[in-house]
């Protein structure tokens, strides 16, 4: 009878370890939807979220990287088209980027929404994610977060480094395939010109916004440069700090899967200063 009941006690705790998790993202799910609908009650707005971070694979555990794909854009598209013309759209970036057809596809849909478009960056929105904060009337930051520049990459070649093989060495000593990435990079590079240029119209000057697009675009820095809030205003872009935290607890409702001790931990209520509301 002990032995059974021993047994039925392992089941338990076995089934327990294995709805866990699920009963866990539940809870997380119904927790941001609740705060999402309180930001959009406070402000009067339609908050969508764009939020990658680092996931674990359900069965072997291995840590995948997310990034802006066809499958993001698909469910933004359909969250701005089914968005009122004069409500507000607020949207929370947390991304390092990804492709570009998905983010440009994000990025018009945001630009032709006739309301009043807002992007909040409370930490770093690069590369695909500055594209997107490109078409908004107003992009607030957090003091330390990051925009980034959106200078295409073929793989793992910058496109402007092609480029520069072309300027510095002989055609001659060029093989084939580089000068085909070359002509490739020369393009996309082009392309993400224009596309950045495009959704700066009627947010900046025009000769502003070509700056700031080909400042973006060209290569001047490498692709995982941070561009602070200071240097971003001095570029041109519309950028105020005065971020909600509402924004910032709804950051921690996504939480960064592990199975190991937190390297950062603190004590929440201590020393805690005073953030604006809205």
């Amino acid at each position: 009878m002990e032995q059974t009941s021993f047994g039925n006690l392992i089941w338990l705790f076995f089934i327990f370890s294995m709805l866990q998790p699920i009963l866990q993202r539940r809870m997380l799910e119904a927790m941001r939807l609740r705060q999402i609908k309180k930001l959009e009650r406070d402000r009067g707005s339609r908050v969508i979220l764009l939020v990658h971070r680092q996931e674990t694979m359900s069965f072997l555990g291995f840590p995948v990287m997310r990034f802006i794909d066809i499958n993001d854009s698909e469910a933004v598209l359909r969250a701005v088209h089914t968005t009122d013309d004069d409500r507000p759209i607020d949207m929370i970036l947390h991304t390092p980027g990804g492709m570009v057809i998905a983010a440009t596809q994000i990025a018009r849909a945001v630009k032709a929404h006739p309301g009043k478009v807002t992007v909040f960056v409370p930490h770093f929105a690069m590369s695909g994610g500055t594209l997107i904060s490109l078409a908004a009337d107003e992009i607030v930051m957090s003091p330390h977060a990051t925009l980034g520049p959106v200078d295409p990459q073929l793989g793992n070649q910058p496109a402007a480094s092609l480029l520069k093989v072309l300027k510095d060495k002989p055609i001659k000593d060029i093989d084939d395939q580089t000068l085909i990435n070359a002509d490739m990079g020369a393009k996309a590079i082009d392309q993400v010109y224009q596309t950045a240029k495009d959704l700066l119209a009627g947010t900046l000057p025009d000769k502003k916004a070509d700056d700031v697009a080909k400042a973006l675009s060209e290569g001047r820095w490498t692709h995982d440069y941070p561009i602070f809030v200071d240097e971003a205003r001095e570029l041109g872009l519309p950028v105020t700090t005065e971020m909600p935290v509402e924004v910032l607890d709804m950051m921690a409702l996504y939480p960064q899967p592990t199975q190991q001790t937190p390297s950062v931990e603190f004590n929440p209520d201590s020393g805690k200063k005073r953030l604006s509301r809205t």
